[in-house]
């Protein structure tokens, strides 16, 4: 079984290393998809023999280091694909709670959510505006019904990875790839993860740039 796990990275130098340290005590492929870094995080990453890098020469944000991330891995013959974050945010350990509806009850994706049983720490303005917000516009304008608006957290099965084309190169591809998850009719599930929060783009502006792009993404679909 060929479990990829596709990390985007911009400007991680500093958060990554620890990152794939907990990673590579597992056996899934890991890629790194740098993003137009200006500081070394491809120079920490090259530090990692087994794990793959993969370069944009320009910065073109996270949707689209995901839809490179999941090419390559097609093309390596992957079973399962999994996103997870360059920034220390996701618990590597439970990669296996989001793979296993997969492997064993035969969903075509699954989507961690903070808002089931762990408690995730969120900061207020996420908590009580912007991902309430967040989930009343998916479901108003994109039909989705999910307890995680906005998680990056996610694995999907090769055939999903196939059908679900990240056109959204921003933020909003998060909805973007559960507007289309719902709009297919795939078998979806939510499993409850545990989100570490640092202090790092957690404002208010970066709440309302997600908001944005998904209202944005929707004007253009």
């Amino acid at each position: 079984m060929n479990i990829f796990v596709i990390i985007p990275a911009y400007n991680e130098e500093k958060r990554i290393g620890q990152v794939l340290d907990d990673l590579s005590v597992f056996s899934y492929r890991l890629v790194v998809v740098d993003d137009g870094s200006t500081d070394n995080t491809a120079g920490v990453v090259a530090a990692y023999p087994k794990v793959t890098l993969l370069r944009h020469k320009i910065n073109r944000d996270q949707g689209a280091s995901l839809q490179t991330g999941n090419q390559y891995a097609l093309g390596e013959q992957a079973d399962v694909i999994v996103h997870f974050d360059a920034d220390g945010q996701f618990l590597a350990s439970e990669i296996e709670d989001m793979v296993k509806p997969i492997l064993e009850e035969g969903y075509d994706i699954v989507f961690g959510s903070r808002f089931l049983s762990k408690k995730s720490k969120l900061p207020f303005l996420k908590r009580h505006i912007i991902f309430p917000l967040a989930r009343l516009v998916n479901r108003l304008f994109l039909g989705v019904k999910t307890s995680d608006p906005q998680s990056g957290f996610r694995a999907m099965t090769a055939q999903t990875a196939k059908s679900i084309n990240i056109e959204q190169d921003g933020k909003a591809h998060c909805s973007e790839i559960m507007a289309k998850a719902f709009e297919q009719k795939l078998k979806i599930k939510e499993v409850p993860i545990t989100v570490i929060y640092n202090r790092f783009g957690q404002g208010m502006g970066h709440g309302f740039k997600i908001l944005k792009d998904i209202l944005f993404s929707k004007i253009n679909k």
